[in-house]
C-alpha cells in the first residue's frame, strides 16, 4: 500500500515556542490525514542567523533574503554547457537565441533573488560564449596581450541580444518601486 505524502510545507513564526506549537500541531494534523514528516526534512531553524536558513522550493532563504540554492545554480549551468561549447558549429545568434531561452525562463522563477545573485552567472555564461569566440579566432588558452573581455566586451553581447540577468533584475526592481 502507497502513504500518501504531503508535498512541501514551511510555517513561520516570531518565537522558537510559537515554532514548537505548530510543529506539534501540524503533526497531530497529518497523524489524522495518514501523513507523516520527513524526519531530516522536519525542523526549526532560526533563519535570522547566518549560515542557518533552509532550502524550499530551489531557493535558499537565509538572514531575511532569498537567493537559488547552489543546486539550482548548477543545474542551469549544466543546461547552458552543452549549448556553448567551443566547438559549437551553429552561428552566436544562434546559440544566445537558445541561451536566451534557458536564461529567461530560469530568470522568471528566480527573479524574486537577491539582486547580487544574477552578475556570477551572467559573467560565467559571457565567458562561455567568449571562448566559442576565441577558438573561432584560431586562439587557445587565455589571451596575454588583449584580453577577452577587452576584446569583446559586455556590450559586445547585449547587442547581440544576450539576455542579462542583471539587466532584468535591476528593471525588476526599478519598476517595484514606483
Amino acid at each position: 500500500m502507497r502513504v500518501p505524502r504531503a508535498t512541501h510545507l514551511v510555517i513561520l513564526s516570531r518565537s522558537e515556542e510559537g515554532a514548537q506549537r505548530a510543529l506539534e500541531e501540524v503533526k497531530r494534523w497529518t497523524a489524522k490525514a495518514g501523513l507523516t514528516l520527513h524526519p531530516e526534512k522536519t525542523r526549526i531553524v532560526d533563519a535570522r542567523l547566518k549560515k542557518v536558513g533552509f532550502d524550499f522550493l530551489g531557493y535558499h532563504f537565509e538572514r531575511g533574503l532569498r537567493w537559488p540554492r547552489t543546486k539550482s545554480v548548477k543545474k542551469l549551468k549544466e543546461t547552458i554547457k552543452p549549448k556553448t561549447k567551443r566547438a559549437n558549429g551553429q552561428s552566436l545568434q544562434v546559440i544566445i537565441k537558445d541561451v536566451n531561452r534557458t536564461l529567461k525562463g530560469w530568470y522568471q522563477y528566480f527573479k524574486h533573488s537577491h539582486w547580487t545573485t544574477f552578475q556570477p552567472i551572467d559573467g560565467w555564461v559571457r565567458g562561455r560564449l567568449r571562448s566559442i569566440l576565441r577558438k573561432r579566432n584560431r586562439k587557445r588558452g587565455r589571451a596575454k596581450s588583449k584580453p577577452d573581455h577587452v576584446r569583446w566586451p559586455n556590450a559586445y553581447f547585449a547587442e547581440q541580444g544576450l539576455f542579462s540577468l542583471v539587466t532584468a533584475s535591476a528593471a525588476e526592481r526599478q519598476s517595484s518601486t514606483r
